[in-house]
């Protein structure tokens, strides 16, 4: 067994194909399966189960896989470090929440880009849990989160500080009387959404405890809806100045407690700190600066 065979076999699983695989390692299919046959011959368990709908893995194979999943973010490192000469290029690719990348990052990316054109700049937007998730499994090299996340394999930063405020629909104005309602529901993205579990958290303190939960997947689907009267959210102010107007909501400030959360970056501590991760956080941090919280 060696880091190869490794890497073929943590494709396959990742890919959940054989062809897939293949495309992506550049070599024939017939390859592929040569090496993980004789990787399986060699441990003497089977590691892959073969079905119409594609390659998964067998018990044995989840419990090689993280081993393969920690030597493929080595070799990959290891290219990054040996190829990253100071001048940032390469791929780099960043996580982020919704929010973030409407309200923070628009301006961050467009300067970025122009400035390091050699940059490969993915962004993937996600919930804060299935971002933390992809830094730690290294399909990330960080991502914007609500913290604190105090996970001992990342290292985290702030970065931003929102204010927090309620939309509802724009009739409301006694927003503490209306939570009270028997029929309250509660508009929110899908689970994993930070925002959606300060949500709850701020009800359930308040004493609200019987609301109905609806989940979208689009912010523009939550502020249609609201503004139509069905229900409540939680979204940062600075997302809302827009849609004030062009969906008519009314917007509700909460108490300090409740109404402000940070934004937070984080990547593993143990992956490389390409010279292209340094430059884009870098370019972030001066947004920061300059817009304020």
């Amino acid at each position: 067994m060696d880091a190869s065979d490794l890497k073929f076999f943590e494709t396959v699983v990742r890919l959940g194909s054989m062809s897939r695989a293949s495309e992506e390692l550049y070599t024939v299919q017939s390859n592929i399966t040569t090496r993980i046959k004789a990787l399986e011959e060699e441990l003497g368990v089977t590691l892959l189960l073969r079905t119409n709908r594609g390659v998964t893995p067998t018990v044995a194979g989840k419990r090689l896989l993280p081993y393969a999943k920690q030597v493929a973010a080595i070799l990959k490192d290891a290219k990054l470090a040996v190829l990253d000469c100071g001048s940032p290029a390469g791929p780099l690719n960043i996580g982020t929440l919704e929010t973030t990348a409407a309200i923070r990052l628009s301006p961050v990316i467009a300067e970025f880009t122009a400035s390091f054109p050699d940059v490969d700049l993915t962004l993937r937007t996600g919930t804060t849990c299935e971002l933390i998730d992809q830094v730690i499994n290294h399909e990330l090299d960080g991502a914007f989160v609500c913290g604190p996340v105090n996970h001992k394999d990342v290292s985290e930063k702030v970065f931003f500080e929102e204010e927090l405020v309620i939309l509802a629909a724009p009739e409301i104005e006694d927003l503490e009387s209306y939570l009270q309602r028997d029929n309250l529901k509660v508009i929110v993205l899908r689970a994993g959404c930070s925002y959606r579990l300060i949500l709850e958290s701020m009800l359930a303190r308040r004493g609200v405890v019987a609301f109905r939960l609806l989940e979208f997947g689009a912010l523009e689907s939550i502020f249609s809806t609201v503004s139509s009267g069905l229900g409540i959210t939680l979204l940062p102010k600075r997302l809302v100045s827009d849609v004030l107007f062009k969906y008519q909501v009314s917007s509700h400030s909460l108490d300090d407690e409740d109404g402000r959360v940070k934004t937070v970056f984080i990547r593993r501590h143990d992956a490389y700190f390409s010279s292209a991760l340094v430059s884009f956080l870098e370019k972030v941090s001066n947004e920061s600066c300059s817009g304020g919280a």
